[in-house]
């Protein structure tokens, strides 16, 4: 736990604001989260839609040259995308740099034969369509623990609560991580505490909930956030830089994802899309150093939870059936 009434950092334009009598009301201390990440820390990082080793490659150059912390780094495609050779080399390049590997799992309603997510309603979504894409998720979630990914990103709940079965009874390593996906993440108190309850040890929430949205959600549920503070555009788009401070203050423990705006869809990636992939990650980390930049410049930049760090602490769960 964190004190939640620790002086606040410097607001956006706040000096020159008040100077001109147009200052903004008081933070409300009752908004702050208590919570942090175990070991200490309110955020970590996250550079998402990493298609392959060529792109984490470049995803960690640029870190380096830039100075941009990476606690978890993800990929969108899915580990059926992938060869073992490069789940593997990708596997030994994040372990060497202590940095998280998610992959996603398996086959997405929004890519099988089913016509009901070209709807306007669009169907049930990237959910898991029947037993067999069920099947194809777990299978995906056991080849790639076997080969030593240690988190895994999930779309569908009922995928999410197998695997946290799978956990439990030892088919997946006791410290696999399940992380669900922004494509069906909650949107409410309720549900983002359902999520925790099924397995979820990192949960993204949609990039446009309120502020007093994520003050709600920290009231019942201290499970980890992932939020976009750049979203892609098949996810609205939404750029909340000079938000950040405020989104770890309401939101914490919070992952802060890098994505990027304005820029193609790459899922399921190929070499076909091989430039567009490889320029788009390297941007995603710049985009991370301008937010960081921000924080430090408002005097929000610490509570930083450490490198290295990966596991969401104690969260609530549903009772596994014997």
């Amino acid at each position: 736990m964190t004190d939640a009434s620790a002086t606040a950092p410097r607001r956006p334009g706040e000096q020159a604001l008040t100077a001109l009598g147009l200052g903004a009301p008081a933070l409300d201390p009752a908004d702050a989260s208590p919570h942090s990440f175990p070991g200490g820390g309110r955020w970590r990082t996250e550079v998402p839609s990493c298609e392959g080793p060529e792109a984490l490659a470049v995803v960690l150059k640029e870190a380096s040259r830039l100075d941009v912390p990476v606690h978890r780094i993800s990929q969108g495609s899915g580990v059926w995308m992938l060869t073992d050779a490069e789940i593997t080399e990708m596997v030994e390049a994040t372990a060497e740099r202590d940095i998280e590997l998610c992959l996603f799992t398996g086959p997405r309603g929004t890519w099988d034969i089913g016509g009901s997510t070209r709807t306007d309603s669009h169907g049930a979504g990237l959910r898991a369509r029947g037993h067999d894409a069920v099947a194809g998720c777990v299978e995906d979630a056991v080849r790639a623990t076997e080969l030593g990914v240690k988190c895994l990103l999930v779309a569908d709940e009922g995928v999410l609560w197998t695997l946290h079965r799978a956990r439990a009874a030892g088919i997946l390593p006791a410290d696999t991580t399940l992380k669900v996906s922004a494509l069906v993440g909650p949107v409410n108190p309720a549900s983002f505490a359902v999520h925790e309850q099924l397995g979820a040890d990192s949960i993204n929430v949609p990039s446009d909930l309120t502020l007093a949205h994520l003050t709600e959600i920290r009231r019942v549920s201290a499970a980890p956030m992932d939020m976009y503070i750049e979203a892609p555009d098949d996810l609205g788009g939404y750029v909340r830089m000079y938000e950040v401070a405020e989104l770890i203050r309401r939101g914490a423990p919070v992952y802060l994802k890098f994505g990027l705006a304005k820029a193609p869809g790459i899922y399921p990636y190929g070499h076909h899309l091989r430039e567009v992939a490889l320029s788009t990650a390297k941007e995603r980390v710049r985009r991370g150093r301008l937010a960081l930049d921000l924080l430090a410049r408002h005097g929000a930049d610490g509570g930083m939870a450490p490198l290295g760090s990966r596991l969401p602490g104690d969260l609530r769960r549903f009772d596994i059936p014997s």
